[in-house]
């Protein structure tokens, strides 16, 4: 019998009294291996009810005994986690790999919550007028959502609900209904770390799920990953209904190769940021900008990227997975045909890729473009898979405008052996996250995930202090206090021998 997937609400997993079960398939081989319940309106209601009841409690627990639950839980995620990442393959396809770096990744964000007790601290000052004292204190809001995506099932709900649960709230988890399993066994080590009961929540559901937990009035913070149309709709219903957003949608992340930059290092990190993960990831690279004379390396480039073959998540020659689900697999397709019929040359086709044993996985090989200009789909849209395209400029301005001409701005990168190139792309750049030398410039923990423009809406991001900004509020209290009403008497004074 197929596993049903449990939820989590008030502090117990329950089966969901649904009608409505939707298949969870290993992308490999098309194989159902659960079965994830759309919740039920009822349940959605209650899991509010019980997260607020636990934050009346939880908001007043000591920061250090807060911290102490985190110490806890990241120990345990630490013990499992090559269990956590296998897991994470069978639902993924992700390579064992890849799916480790995942899981560490998040490990990485809770071991950040386990300092909340300093990165929350507020701030005072005395005789900001005369004999008058002003202070400042964080302060948690209450019931907190996270709407996290498919792509990577431990780390970003690691992103979310460790810092959200340190600052003092209440949490519920709503994951994507493509690969459950994953934040269900997260959230399983939670309880056995120590967390209250009710603390943490964890729903499942389509988008009528969603829908009724954005407006619902107890939830008072949103946080979401994913794509640039369901971004949108989430912050704009979001805020609509007076309620803090954070929304990280999509991207089309360039790196930038001068001339001056070392050819072998430029070939290594492109491929492995290009097709790494599949292509599914928002921090891949998916245009390589070649400046002046760099251009002649592209051949070298087509030669690398055909040595890299998919697999299945147990093969240690295979440099990534499958993608998702069939649908994902025909969009890139799709997007891959329009590009030739557009015009661009498609030097490296992996849309017949097969994967031996596993001819019903949702395999796309790697595949490389040149010749694209910026008004077809395949520069336009983020495809989302192992597709890199190649453009070529003749100097570092030409770059620069064409990537802020982008309406995405979540990362990019240069190579370069030029300090002062770097200094002037770092600069001039209008991108979140920029890497010099370095491919994929994923912030750690005690930094935030700054994405900008069309790849984020909201104000405050993820993890690192703006975490800390985005789950609390700041009281500023002003105080006078007069000394003719110091008490005086026997029974007031010490006597000193």
């Amino acid at each position: 019998m197929t596993q049903k997937v449990n939820m989590l609400i008030n502090g117990e997993m329950v089966t969901s009294q649904s009608q409505e079960w939707i298949p969870v398939t290993n992308p490999a081989t098309q194989a159902v291996i659960a079965q994830v319940p759309n919740a039920t309106t009822a349940e959605v209601e209650y899991a509010v009810a019980t997260a607020q009841a636990a934050f009346d409690v939880w908001k007043d627990v000591a920061v250090s005994e807060r911290a102490r639950v985190m110490l806890r839980y990241q120990a345990l995620l630490k013990e499992h986690h090559d269990e956590i990442a296998e897991l994470l393959s069978l639902e993924t396809g992700k390579t064992f790999e890849d799916a480790k770096g995942d899981v560490w990744r998040g490990i990485e964000v809770v071991e950040q919550a386990c300092n909340v007790a300093a990165l929350s601290m507020g701030e005072t000052m005395e005789n900001v007028a005369r004999k008058v004292d002003c202070y400042s204190y964080t302060q948690p809001l209450g019931v907190c959502l996270g709407i996290t995506p498919f792509n990577f099932p431990a780390m970003i709900p690691l992103w979310m609900f460790p810092m959200a649960i340190a600052c003092g709230n209440s949490f519920i988890l709503k994951p994507s209904e493509q690969d459950p399993l994953t934040p269900m066994r997260l959230a399983e080590l939670f309880v056995e770390a120590g967390a209250p009961k009710g603390v943490l929540q964890v729903l499942h559901g389509t988008k009528d799920v969603v829908n009724q937990l954005l407006v619902h009035p107890d939830i008072l913070a949103i946080s979401f990953v994913g794509s640039v149309g369901v971004a949108e709709h989430i912050y704009k219903t979001g805020t609509d209904n007076l309620k803090r957003v954070q929304a990280f949608a999509g991207a089309k992340n360039h790196m930038v190769i001068m001339p001056d930059a070392q050819k072998q290092q430029v070939i290594n990190n492109l491929v492995g940021a290009s097709v790494g993960a599949g292509g599914q990831r928002c921090m891949a690279i998916s245009v390589a900008v070649f400046v002046g004379d760099s251009r002649k390396w592209v051949g070298e480039l087509k030669e690398a990227l055909a040595q890299v073959r998919p697999g299945a998540w147990d093969d240690k020659g295979a440099g990534y997975g499958p993608l998702i689900n069939p649908q994902a697999k025909e969009r890139v397709l799709t997007l891959i045909q329009e590009g030739k019929d557009a015009g661009a040359d498609c030097v490296l086709d992996g849309s017949d890729c097969v994967v031996d044993g596993f001819p019903d996985g949702n395999w796309v090989g790697p595949t490389l473009f040149t010749k694209v200009t910026r008004d077809m789909s395949i520069y336009q849209e983020e495809i989302f898979g192992p597709v890199l395209l190649v453009l070529e400029v003749d100097t570092l301005d030409e770059a620069i405008q064409l990537i802020n001409e982008n309406p995405y701005g979540n990362g990019t990168s240069i190579f370069t052996a030029s300090g002062a190139a770097a200094r002037k792309y770092q600069h001039e750049i209008k991108v979140g996250q920029v890497g010099v030398n370095v491919p994929v410039p994923v912030p750690l923990p005690f930094f935030s995930f700054t994405g900008w423009r069309k790849s984020f809406y909201g104000d405050q991001h993820a993890y690192g202090k703006q975490a800390i900004r985005f789950y609390t509020e700041t009281k500023t209290i002003t105080a006078r206090w007069f000394e003719d009403d110091i008490a005086s008497g026997p029974n007031m004074t010490i006597e000193l021998k």
